[in-house]
C-alpha cells in the first residue's frame, strides 16, 4: 500500500526461520505468508483500538464485585445470590471462547472481533433494563460470551500488525488493557454506580463498547480469512497434545494467583490490619503491578515464549511464599501486593503465544481458549483458597496454596518445553 503522507501501512513478506531447540518463536506456519505491518501513530491506534475493548470487557467482569450491595437491594435478593451473577459471567466465558471463534473461523479476523464487540455491547445494555433478576443473570451470561473469543482473536490481529520479533509486546498490549481495567475501571464505575445507580456501570461499559468498534473499524486494517479457515480446522487445536499441555499450565498456574486474588481484601483487613477503605487503594496498586508484568511479561515472550513461562511460574512460587510471611507487616504487604500483581501478569503474553503456536492451523480457537482457562483457574484457586480457609488455617493460608500452584505450573511449564524440544528433534 502507497504513502498516504503519514505513518506507511507497509505490506511486507514475513519469512521466520525455524526456531532453535526451546524459543519458540512465530515461525512462516504460525504466521500468515503475508502480514499487512504497522508502523509508527498507525500501529499506536490500531494496538490502542483493539485494548480498548480489552479494558471494557475487564470493567464489566470486575466491577459487579463491588457493586453487590447495591445490586442485591436494587433485585431484591440476597448479597450471596448475587455472586451468581459472577458465576455466570465466568460460564459464558468458558463457553463462548471455543463456541463463537469456530462458529466465526470463515469471518475475517477483523470482521468478527467488531462482531464480537456488538454482541458484547448490547449484552451489557440489556443487563441496563432488566427487569428481574433472573433476566439480569442471562444477560451477564450473554455479556461473557464474546470475552475469550475477542482476547483470542485482538492477540491475533495485534501480532499481524507487528513483526514476529515483537508479537509478545503487542499481545502483552491487548492484555493490558485488562490490566488497566482494574487500575482506572473498575474504581472508576463503581463510584459511578454508587453515585448515579448501580446499573448505570452496564450504560457506560456499553459505550465503551460501541467506541470501541468505531475505533477498530477505523484503525486496524482488514485481512481476509485464511482460504482454507473451517470449523473444522479451527477444531483440530483440541488434538493437539500441546494445546491441552499449554491449557493445564495456564489453569494451574494462575489457580495460585487467583488463590490469593480471590481474599485479598480479608487477608489485607484480618492479617495486615488495614481499614477496610483502603483496600479499594491497595487493589488498584495491585492493578499497576498488573500493567507492569503485562509489559514486562511481552518483552519475555520475544525473548522466549517458554522462557517466559518458566520464570513466571518460578517467580510465582517464590513471591506467594513471602507474601505469606511478610503479609502481617503492613509496609511489606503493600510493596508485595505489587509484585503479586506483576508476576501474576508476567505469565498472560508468553501463555497467549505458546497457544498460539501449539495450533498453527487453528491458532484462533487455540489463543481464545486462554480466557476459558483463566476462568477455570480462578475458580480453582478460589476453592482451593476457601478449602485450607476452611479448614481453620487461616487467612495467610491462600498464599501457600499459590505458591503450590506456581511450582505445579512450572513443572507443567518444564514438561512442554521439553515435549518441545523433542519435537524440534524429531522433525530435525
Amino acid at each position: 500500500m502507497g504513502d498516504n503522507g503519514g505513518d506507511a501501512v507497509v505490506v511486507r513478506p514475513i519469512v521466520s526461520p525455524l526456531p532453535p531447540e526451546g524459543l519458540m518463536t512465530t515461525t512462516a506456519s504460525t504466521a500468515p505468508a503475508v502480514s499487512t505491518l504497522l508502523e509508527g501513530r498507525k500501529l499506536l491506534l490500531a494496538v490502542l483500538a483493539l485494548a480498548m475493548g480489552g479494558f471494557g470487557i475487564g470493567t464489566t467482569e470486575f466491577t459487579i464485585m463491588g457493586l453487590l450491595q447495591e445490586g442485591a437491594a436494587d433485585l431484591g435478593v440476597r448479597n450471596q445470590d448475587m455472586g451468581l451473577l459472577i458465576s455466570a459471567y465466568a460460564i459464558g466465558v468458558v463457553v463462548g471462547a471455543p463456541v463463537l471463534t469456530a462458529l466465526g473461523a470463515r469471518v475475517a479476523k477483523r470482521t468478527m472481533v467488531l462482531w464480537l464487540m456488538v454482541f458484547f455491547t448490547l449484552a451489557n445494555a440489556s443487563s441496563f433494563i432488566a427487569p428481574t433478576y433472573e433476566v439480569m443473570v442471562f444477560t451477564r451470561f450473554l455479556s461473557g460470551l464474546p470475552h475469550g473469543a475477542y482476547f483470542g482473536l485482538a492477540a491475533i490481529l495485534a501480532a499481524t500488525l507487528v513483526p514476529p520479533t515483537k508479537r509478545g509486546r503487542a499481545i502483552a498490549w491487548i492484555m493490558l488493557g485488562l490490566a488497566v481495567a482494574n487500575v482506572i475501571g473498575v474504581p472508576l464505575f463503581t463510584w459511578l454506580g454508587q453515585e448515579l445507580g448501580w446499573r448505570s456501570m452496564f450504560l457506560a461499559v456499553a459505550v465503551i463498547g460501541a467506541l470501541t468498534f468505531v475505533s477498530i473499524r477505523t484503525f486496524v486494517p482488514f485481512n481476509p480469512a485464511h482460504a482454507e479457515a473451517s470449523i473444522r480446522r479451527e477444531l483440530t487445536a483440541l488434538k493437539s497434545g500441546a494445546v491441552w499441555l499449554a491449557l493445564f499450565t495456564g489453569i494451574v498456574g494462575f489457580g495460585g494467583f487467583f488463590a490469593v486474588y480471590a481474599y485479598i481484601s480479608p487477608i489485607l483487613t484480618d492479617v495486615t490490619g488495614l481499614p477496610i477503605k483502603v483496600v479499594p487503594l491497595v487493589l488498584g496498586l495491585y492493578g499497576l503491578g498488573m500493567v507492569v508484568g503485562n509489559l514486562v511479561g511481552g518483552r519475555l515472550a520475544d525473548w522466549s515464549v517458554f522462557g517466559s513461562l518458566y520464570v513466571s511460574m518460578a517467580s510465582l512460587t517464590i513471591v506467594m511464599v513471602i507474601f505469606g510471611f511478610v503479609s502481617p507487616i503492613p509496609w511489606l504487604a503493600l510493596i508485595f501486593v505489587f509484585v503479586m500483581g506483576g508476576v501474576g501478569s508476567l505469565l498472560a503474553p508468553g501463555l497467549q503465544s505458546l497457544l498460539m503456536d501449539s495450533a498453527p492451523k487453528a491458532q484462533s480457537l487455540a489463543a481464545s481458549l486462554n480466557h476459558s482457562a483463566l476462568n477455570i483457574a480462578n475458580a480453582l484457586g478460589a476453592a482451593l483458597g476457601a478449602a485450607v480457609i476452611n479448614a481453620g488455617l487461616g487467612y495467610q493460608a491462600p498464599a501457600y496454596v499459590g505458591a503450590m500452584l506456581g511450582f505445579g505450573g512450572l513443572v507443567l511449564a518444564l514438561i512442554a518445553g521439553l515435549a518441545h524440544r523433542r519435537k524440534l528433534a524429531r522433525a530435525a
